[in-house]
């Protein structure tokens, strides 16, 4: 299977000014997801995807690929993941590229380790899935059979549908959701309109090392992540 993984940074974040490049433990942030793809022996091709030439500069530096500059259309604030990632599929296969999946590596989680992404993609290449995320689990009060929501009468009801209350934390069933880190999906459900088709598998994370960097208050923490390693270390 040829798994490409495709890296979006562009140019214009708001929640942490030029983050995709900011310099985070005195390199890149970018250059730990190009670091990270670029050392898996599952990964075939490393393409970063941007609107910014000043990005395009460091992830070549990286060593990965830039082969297009993403146009501005699929560069702004509202823009969802899936278009950007169909077009640059859609510029590898024109060009007669062969690619039976896609891994979405978001620059935004830079401490994914190398055990963990080697894990994912041998999972979804076993698993015959359609598509892999990595997770998380849904803490317990949040567990979607402890979640209400108001019916047409204004009362609550159980967002599952269920009548009765799960009274006991350990009887609920395991519950996650999607932390950002790792997405995989075979490459005729992305050109077909989806980023996770029909049959979905998982691995779930770490969550003593896991950081999704949006606001200045998630640098902060993967600042203080960084620390606390190289204090282990």
């Amino acid at each position: 299977m040829k798994i490409v993984a495709v890296i979006p940074a562009r140019g214009g974040s708001k929640g942490v000014p030029g983050k995709n490049i900011k310099l985070l433990g005195g390199k890149p942030l970018l250059n730990y997801t190009a670091e990270l793809a670029l050392s898996s022996k599952l990964i075939d091709q490393v393409i970063l995807s941007t609107d910014s030439e000043e990005i395009a500069s460091v992830g070549r530096s990286a060593g990965i690929e830039v082969p297009f500059i993403r146009p501005s259309h699929l560069a702004e604030d509202a823009t969802p993941t899936l278009p950007v990632i169909q077009h640059a599929l859609d510029f590898l296969l024109k060009r007669g590229g062969q690619v039976d999946a896609v891994c979405l590596l978001e620059v935004t989680s830079p401490f994914r380790t190398i055990e963990f992404l080697e894990a994912a993609i041998q999972k979804f290449i076993n698993s015959g899935a359609d598509s892999l995320v990595s997770v998380l689990p849904v803490p317990a009060t949040y567990n979607p059979h402890w979640v209400f929501e108001p019916n047409e009468n204004d009362y609550l009801k159980i967002a599952t549908g269920e009548e009765e209350i799960i009274p006991q934390r350990q009887a609920l069933p395991k519950a996650y959701h999607r932390d950002g880190s790792i997405y995989l999906t075979k490459a005729a459900i992305v050109a077909g309109g989806s980023l996770y088709g029909k049959s979905m598998t998982y691995l779930e994370n770490d969550p003593r090392a896991t950081v999704n960097i949006d606001t200045m208050e998630d640098w902060e923490e993967a600042e203080n992540l960084l620390s606390q390693n190289d204090a282990t270390s």
